[in-house]
C-alpha cells in the first residue's frame, strides 16, 4: 500500500497565520504540523509516500521532510495548482500509485490514539473498492456527513450540509484502490467549485464496496484556530503519558 498526504490549499480560516506560510507548517505542540499525518502513514506500515503540495511556502515544506528517510519513508513531491479540491489532489497521484491501493491521509489531520496497522490491512486484503474512516463530532455541518440507513450501514455523504443527518464525519483518512482515479476523472466540480472526496465515496456505497470504520482515538483537523489549540492540547496530553515519540531528527546535510 502506498500513501498520499494532502498539503495544499489556501486555509482561510486560519488567517493571518497563513498569510506568507504554508498551513501545515504551523506548529503543533512540538513539531510541524504535517508531521502528524506522516506519522499515521508511517504507523500503518506505509513506506512510499507522495506530499501533494501547493499555495505558499512549497520549498519550505520540501526542505523540512526532504526525502523522507528521517520518518522511515521515501517521499515524492506532486504540485496541485489552486484550491480545487480533495479529489482533485487525489487525482495528480495516479501515476504514483500505479497498481496499488493506498491511503490519503489530509495534511491537517491529527490523530492521537491507536494506530491503523490492521484497518489498512483488513482494507487491503479485503474486497472493498474504498474507504473511510469516521469519527463523531459536536459540529458536524463542518464537514462531509455520513447518512445512516436504518441497520447504522452508510447510504451516503453530505458535504457540510445545513442540516446534518447525523454527527459522524468522515475524517481525513481515506483507503482507495485504482479504480477511484477513473471515478475522479469523470466527476463535476461542486457547487463550491471544487471535486469533493465525498462523491468519490458515495460512489463506492452501491453493492457494499465501502469499508469504513469509526475511529476510537482522539481527532482534530487543525483547520481552524480552536481546532489547532486541541489538536496542540492532544498532543501534549500524549506527551506527559508518554506516548508521543520525539520529533524525528533530519539528517545532517
Amino acid at each position: 500500500m502506498k500513501g498520499l498526504v494532502l498539503a495544499g490549499g489556501t486555509a482561510t480560516r486560519l488567517f493571518p497565520l497563513t498569510i506568507v506560510t504554508n498551513k501545515h507548517l504551523l506548529p503543533i505542540y512540538d513539531r510541524p504540523m504535517i508531521y502528524y499525518p506522516l506519522e499515521t502513514l508511517a504507523g500503518m506500515g506505509i513506506r512510499e509516500v507522495m506530499v501533494i503540495v501547493g499555495g505558499k511556502s512549497v520549498g519550505d515544506v520540501v526542505e523540512l521532510l526532504a526525502d523522507g528517510s528521517h520518518f522511515g519513508l521515501d517521499l515524492t513531491y506532486r504540485y496541485q495548482r489552486g484550491a480545487l479540491g480533495i479529489a482533485h489532489a487525489i487525482g495528480l497521484a495516479r501515476d504514483f500509485v500505479g497498481d496499488d491501493s493506498f491511503c490519503v491521509v489530509l495534511g491537517d489531520n491529527i490523530l492521537r490514539g491507536p494506530a491503523l496497522a490492521d484497518v489498512a490491512a483488513a482494507f487491503d486484503a479485503g474486497a472493498w473498492d474504498a474507504g473511510a474512516m469516521l469519527y463523531r463530532v459536536p459540529d458536524p455541518e463542518r464537514f462531509g456527513v455520513a447518512e445512516l440507513g436504518p441497520a447504522g450501514e452508510i447510504v451516503g455523504f453530505e458535504e457540510k450540509p445545513a442540516k446534518p443527518k447525523s454527527d459522524l464525519i468522515p475524517i481525513g483518512v481515506y483507503f482507495l484502490r485504482p479504480n477511484a482515479f477513473d471515478v475522479i476523472e469523470h466527476l463535476a466540480p461542486s457547487g463550491r467549485g471544487e471535486f469533493e472526496i465525498t462523491d468519490v465515496l458515495n460512489h463506492f456505497i452501491p453493492g457494499g464496496r465501502l469499508f469504513s470504520r469509526v475511529y476510537e482515538g482522539h481527532w482534530a483537523d487543525a483547520g481552524t484556530v480552536p481546532s489547532l489549540l486541541r489538536a496542540a492540547a492532544l498532543a501534549e496530553e500524549d506527551d506527559q503519558a508518554g506516548h508521543l515519540a520525539p520529533p524525528p531528527e533530519r539528517p545532517a546535510g
